[in-house]
């Protein structure tokens, strides 16, 4: 049997099996006094993290408002069909009391990389706390002190953070994570977690949400398949942030024009932010029609042709706020590493990949080679990591003194199997299965502005080719900031607003009856203000 259907097998078996989960996360979804009375069970032989913590929680928003809820740490078992233990996966829910005769919704917030843990959503993003992280520059020795987040989801979903298998304090019981490191074995395991979570805590029928950052986003179609096809669970809703949609687009060699394309309305954003205007789908409307028309037009006819080269030069260097000469040197085929050095060469700095708004020091600033770490990814790394530390010790009770904690495991992103077919990884066609199967289903994409990771025009050129049947039901978000952007307060507040929206609506369809006719007259694809 292959190794990924073997695997699949495993992960439903997940899903079924008896092994019990510690009582306080099975009682999660109706807060009470915790139980004393005598330990909670541990489940199958084997498990390494310790029993799961609830605790009772409080915090007071900048706004005024008071959220009291409940919040677990612990982990889920994965078990094979004999109920031997093959791997623990690590997660934080939070949950507050529902309206009496409502259930309310719960979302899974899954990160990428891959190798990346939940911390990014959870004290990032979404959850209750944040670590202030905003600025032009991110010191690894900052504070790690959190504070009550006013762009938390809580309000209007429960929360369950989960950690992919080698993340966060997620292990193969083996000790060997690799089985799991795929694209396929990935989802199939991660929708069977999401099942089991919701098995055991009774919420089969609450309304569910999906949320997935950068490789999550990835994830996220190919999770909500499975979970329809396969398992039987139907989401309402996926927030799909700062997404890989298709690495054909986004991985490419030089000699491609694609990737050139589709950078330059980033570079440009950013040039707009170096100016002192904050970039809107409007500004950079002029952007996006060059670099899609005359722009690629000019890079298929190759770089010995000394007209394209000038007419690109002419108009990139001062759409990205470059150098003339620097442009016209790399034939208007700017590699995100260059522009990365020259933005602000002048001062020695070098500008983040994720966020063009963000830089730190050129260690070498006269080599003639660049080399130099992230100046937001990399810096993140230890206050990130110390905070979730501080966070699940102190604060969640769930401490794990033997353990590595895995915030961004290179283990697991070196590790990763791609598959062996002819064609990138996608998944827009599984993302147009989705949405065909349920008339209901609604998703947002969102974008920062100046990401060159993962740059918001790729995916706006990719939604676009969604069939009629997603009318209105499938909208783009791009917000000031980069892959990151809910570091900015302003596009925090911005994001959460669309994404209650989206709660809003995909509820009241629920809400609704039958599912009407697809393809009814709407917007098909709207960028956000």
């Amino acid at each position: 049997m292959p190794l990924s259907k073997r695997l699949a097998q495993a992960a439903l078996a997940l899903t079924l099996a008896a092994a019990p989960l510690p009582l306080r996360a099975q009682d999660a979804h109706h807060p009470g006094p915790p139980a004393e009375s005598k330990p909670a069970p541990r489940g199958p032989e084997g498990r390494r993290l310790p029993p799961d913590s609830t605790t009772r929680q409080s915090i007071k928003l900048p706004d005024g408002r008071t959220l009291d809820f409940t919040a677990t740490a612990g982990s889920l078992p994965l078990v094979d069909e004999a109920g031997k233990l093959q791997a623990e996966i690590a997660y934080v829910a939070y949950t507050m009391a529902p309206e009496a005769g409502r259930e309310r919704p719960v979302t899974f917030a899954v990160n990428g990389g891959p190798g990346a843990s939940s911390a990014y959503l959870n004290i990032g993003a979404i959850g209750p706390w944040r670590l202030p992280t905003g600025g032009t520059s991110i010191s690894p020795s900052q504070s790690v002190a959190l504070t009550p987040n006013d762009g938390t989801w809580l309000d209007f979903t429960d929360l369950v953070f989960i950690d992919p298998v080698g993340t966060g304090y997620s292990r193969a019981s083996d000790g060997n994570g690799k089985t799991y490191w795929s694209i396929d074995s990935d989802a199939s395991t991660l929708a069977a977690v999401i099942a089991r979570y919701l098995r055991v805590n009774d919420r089969m029928a609450s309304p569910k949400f999906y949320v997935g950052e950068s490789y999550g986003g990835f994830r996220g179609p190919l999770i909500t398949e499975k979970l329809q096809e396969g398992i039987g669970i139907g989401l309402s809703g996926m927030v799909l942030l700062s997404p890989v949609l298709d690495f054909g687009w986004l991985e490419t060699p030089r000699a491609n024009p694609w990737g050139y394309v589709l950078k330059l309305p980033s570079l440009a954003a950013g040039a707009l932010e170096r100016a002192g205007t904050i970039p809107t789908p409007a500004l950079l409307g002029e952007a996006e029609a060059y670099a899609a028309g005359p722009y690629l037009a000019d890079l298929l006819k190759g770089p010995g042709d000394t007209a394209a080269v000038a007419r690109m030069t002419e108009k990139v260097a001062p759409l990205t706020g470059l150098d003339p000469a620097i442009v016209r040197a790399q034939a208007a085929r700017l590699s995100t590493r260059s522009v990365q050095r020259e933005i602000d060469r002048t001062e020695g700095r070098v500008t983040s990949a994720y966020d063009t708004g963000i830089t730190g020091w050129d260690p070498n600033p006269d080599a003639a080679q660049a080399n130099f770490e992230d100046p937001q990814l990399t810096a993140l790394q230890a206050p990130l990591t110390s905070a979730m530390l501080d966070l699940y010790a102190r604060t969640l009770k769930w401490p794990v003194p033997n353990m590595r904690y895995e915030l961004l495991s290179n283990a697991v992103n070196r590790g990763w199997s791609w598959g062996s077919g002819r064609q990138a990884p996608e998944v827009l066609s599984n993302l147009k299965g989705v949405l065909a199967l349920d008339g209901r289903l609604r998703v947002l994409v969102a974008h920062g502005f100046t990401d060159l990771v993962t740059p918001y025009y790729a995916s706006k050129l990719l939604l676009a080719q969604v069939p009629a049947y997603g009318a209105g039901r499938v909208s783009l978000a791009v917000y000031p900031g980069g892959h990151m952007f809910y570091s900015r307060s302003d596009s925090r507040a911005a994001f959460r607003r669309d994404v209650r929206n989206l709660y809003r609506d995909a509820l009241k369809d629920r809400d609704a009856g039958p599912a009407p006719p697809a393809g009814a007259p709407a917007e098909r694809l709207q960028d956000a203000p």
